[in-house]
């Protein structure tokens, strides 16, 4: 590959990552924007990452964390959105087509994918912090935060919550509606 090929390559990634970053407005994790992007273009995880990260040091990309959470999502700022305005050009109008599909497929699977999340964080050899958490278009719905005294209590709080949190979380509402 030549050095035209690898700068019109590392324009049209940049510009594709705004692209698909301008049409989400309350941003993504960095991994469903991988999922994503690799999805539309052939692009390897260290790659992404490079463009990714000379993205976020140029201020056109950004990483926000929302008050009521711990995770960070990325979003495009007002710059990038300025930025994008002036190169949308540079993708070719079939990757563009290709962005739009698969963007409508993935941004729903991963939404969807990210709806239930569970994981535990060891703080000592007996103590382990466990959150679930119920995930809708991005939103926060539901939040528990436990402790479990051993690294098995644990990993089965997880694991249950990841098969049963269909029927854990309204019975969890249920209870806190209660009138006693």
């Amino acid at each position: 590959m030549s050095n035209l090929d690898n700068t019109t390559a590392l324009a049209e990634n940049k510009v594709l990552i705004l692209y698909i970053l301008n049409k989400i407005s309350n941003g993504i994790l960095e991994d469903g924007l991988y999922k994503i992007i690799s999805s539309i273009n052939d692009i390897n995880y260290f790659y992404f990452k490079e463009v990714l990260t000379d993205l976020l040091d140029s201020k056109l990309v950004g990483i926000f964390t929302k008050e009521e959470e711990e995770e960070s999502v990325l979003r495009i700022t007002t710059e990038g959105k300025n930025s994008l305005s002036l190169t949308l050009d540079i993708l070719p109008g079939i990757l563009k087509l290709k962005a739009d599909n698969v963007f409508e497929e993935e941004f729903s699977s991963i939404t969807d994918e990210t709806s239930i999340i569970a994981e535990f964080i060891p703080r000592s050899e007996n103590d382990y912090i466990i959150k679930c958490k119920v995930i809708e278009k991005n939103e926060t719905i539901f939040e528990v935060k436990t402790f479990a005294g051993s690294r098995d209590r644990a990993k089965k709080i997880v694991d249950n919550w990841n098969k049963n949190a269909a029927k854990i979380y309204p019975k969890m509402l249920d209870i806190l509606l209660e009138n006693n």
